[in-house]
């Protein structure tokens, strides 16, 4: 098992200019960590090869691995050109991946901000045969350099673990799996550890997050609140310091065997640094008890 965290984690550092991704990667290593996913949000590398060979040499100087790369995606496109278009715009991040040594792409199948009428099960149904060709197309190219890509419960419609589930069935790519996302089936009103229970056994990396909860008919007021589908309220965590219940759902991702990293991302209002070193303390400290 490997701890480490998202870069997304520090992304209020990488946006204020207190920090750049170089940075990132010494912090992780000054703060225990292990390993680092990278999102490219806050800096760019398929456009910026010296910085990716930058990261990549900085990171083999710092001893920490470079997990995962996660990017958004979105294969529900309104013409056949513009669907190739973006498969070829996710084959570039492909090949950079390959370049850092990366050995697993997440990508989106949807476009992650959704109006509620494509949120739902019909919406799903109607796109799906565009969600599971863009991933098969996408998986078979990064098949060639032994990258693994990943559908994440994520983006508001392919969120649950039925819909994450169905895709990956549907893909049929031994090089296509799932990150698995603890916190992220609240935002369309799933418990947590059923989701967690469903899909392990597909998981290829695993994030930890957290959040506070608050049901729809109860207003928590001012705060960085954002709503499910279903209008309940969420708010980021400090790892262990929120709702869901970690310490069981890390449990049932050590019962499964599953020995692989473990990435924080923290979404909380606190401060970011602040906030990711305690949820990786005690990530280390929850798995070393269950």
């Amino acid at each position: 098992m490997k701890v480490g965290i998202s870069s997304y984690s520090l992304l209020k550092d990488l946006t204020n200019g207190s920090l750049t991704i170089l940075d990132v990667v010494q912090w992780v290593a000054e703060n225990g960590g292990t390993h680092l996913e990278l999102v490219p949000y806050g800096f760019s590398v398929v456009d910026n090869i010296e910085l990716a060979d930058a990261i990549r040499e900085k990171a083999l100087d710092a001893g920490i691995e470079l997990s995962a790369y996660s990017l958004p995606a979105n294969f529900i496109q309104e013409t056949e050109q513009a669907f190739l278009e973006e498969v070829e715009r996710l084959k570039k991040h492909v090949d950079v991946v390959n370049r850092m040594g990366i050995k697993i792409m997440r990508h989106d199948v949807t476009s992650f901000r959704l109006e509620k009428e494509e949120m739902t099960i019909h919406y799903f149904e109607e796109h799906f045969e565009q969600m599971v060709r863009g991933s098969q197309l996408i998986a078979d190219y990064a098949d060639q350099f032994g990258i693994t890509t990943t559908i994440e419960n994520h983006g508001f419609n392919v969120q649950s673990s039925d819909r994450v589930q169905r895709v990956l069935h549907a893909v049929k790519r031994d090089n296509f799996k799932t990150t698995l996302d603890i916190g992220n089936f609240l935002c369309i009103d799933e418990d947590p550890l059923v989701g967690v229970k469903k899909n392990v056994k597909y998981a290829k990396t695993v994030h930890v997050k957290d959040f506070y909860i608050r049901p729809y008919y109860e207003n928590p007021g001012g705060g960085d609140w954002f709503r499910t589908v279903n209008n309940n309220y969420l708010r980021g965590a400090i790892v262990g310091h929120g709702d869901i219940n970690i310490r069981e759902a890390l449990r049932l991702v050590k019962q499964s065997g599953y020995d692989g990293y473990l990435t924080v991302e923290f979404e909380g209002m606190e401060n970011c640094q602040e906030g990711t070193r305690i949820g990786m303390d005690n990530v280390r400290r929850i798995w070393d008890e269950v």
